[in-house]
């Protein structure tokens, strides 16, 4: 099988949870698509009704919930280079993308962001579990590669590159979209400029699969792969719901703008 040549022989463990990975994100995309939205932005639940929105009672203030959802995803990245010292470069470096990714992520929520609503508690804590569970799986995954012979084909230099184009992608749009609104309970949106956002209107989106295909082109584990294909279908549903509301929103929006990837999608 051609695809073996650049992954590690996967074990019954590997494959289960690599399959339970893909089905879960696959499907929470599938909800997107749907208009079944999680409930952490303007665009959750588009045209549901109120009684559905209400159903979560306890909420906590957005920024306060973003920044403590990645929270332990960044520890256990942090915490795997003393659970797992002194392994290979490949290890080093998977280690150090995890940590540095999901630490940005903390910082953006923490200082870049900007918001005006709340998120429930319960939606917090599924998003939590999953960046978490997720991201110790990928360590735990590489971990039992050691001793293992290494894929023919060696993609760790190219994914070297896809997380740095991936990490700085993202900020960039990131810091373009927190220009568009003034600090405040102010809820006023504008349709974002700069950038890739002329082409779609989820840069951000695709620059983090880039970064999640570089974890993978790391790691080169099956459940790597199988995350990384299981957060681009998450995020391609997650985008065509953005561009539906930009498109109910506002009756100037581009059609030529995309949702995710450019010309296609």
């Amino acid at each position: 099988m051609a695809l073996m040549k650049f992954l590690f022989p996967p074990s019954l463990f590997v494959t289960a949870t690599s399959l339970a990975s893909f089905t879960l994100m696959a499907t929470s995309g599938l909800s997107e698509l749907r208009g079944k939205n999680l409930e952490y932005s303007k665009f959750f639940n588009i045209g549901s009704k109120a009684s559905d929105v209400e159903k979560s009672k306890l909420k906590l203030p957005s920024r306060i919930a973003m920044a403590t959802l990645y929270t332990p995803a960044f520890l256990a990245g942090v915490s795997s280079f003393a659970i797992f010292p002194d392994e290979n470069l490949r290890f080093l470096l998977l280690k150090s993308t995890i940590s540095i990714h999901f630490f940005k992520r903390v910082l953006e929520s923490c200082f870049l962001h900007k918001y005006s609503g709340e998120m429930g508690l319960d939606t917090m804590i599924v998003i939590l579990s999953s960046y978490f569970i997720s991201s110790a799986l990928v360590i735990f995954n590489q971990h039992l590669t050691v001793g293992l012979p290494e894929p023919l084909i060696d993609l760790t230099n190219p994914g070297f590159l896809l997380f740095s184009i991936g990490i700085s992608g993202n900020f960039y749009h990131h810091y373009l979209l927190s220009k568009l609104r003034s600090q405040g309970p102010n809820k006023e949106y504008k349709i974002p400029k700069g950038g890739l956002f002329g082409f779609v209107i989820c840069p951000h989106y695709l620059f983090e699969v880039l970064v999640f295909w570089g974890f993978a082109f790391i790691s080169q584990t099956l459940f790597s792969f199988a995350y990384a294909m299981g957060t681009t279908f998450y995020l391609l549903g997650r985008s065509s719901a953005t561009r539906k509301w930009y498109l109910s929103k506002f009756e100037d929006f581009p059609m030529n703008v995309k949702a995710m990837i450019p010309f296609l999608f």
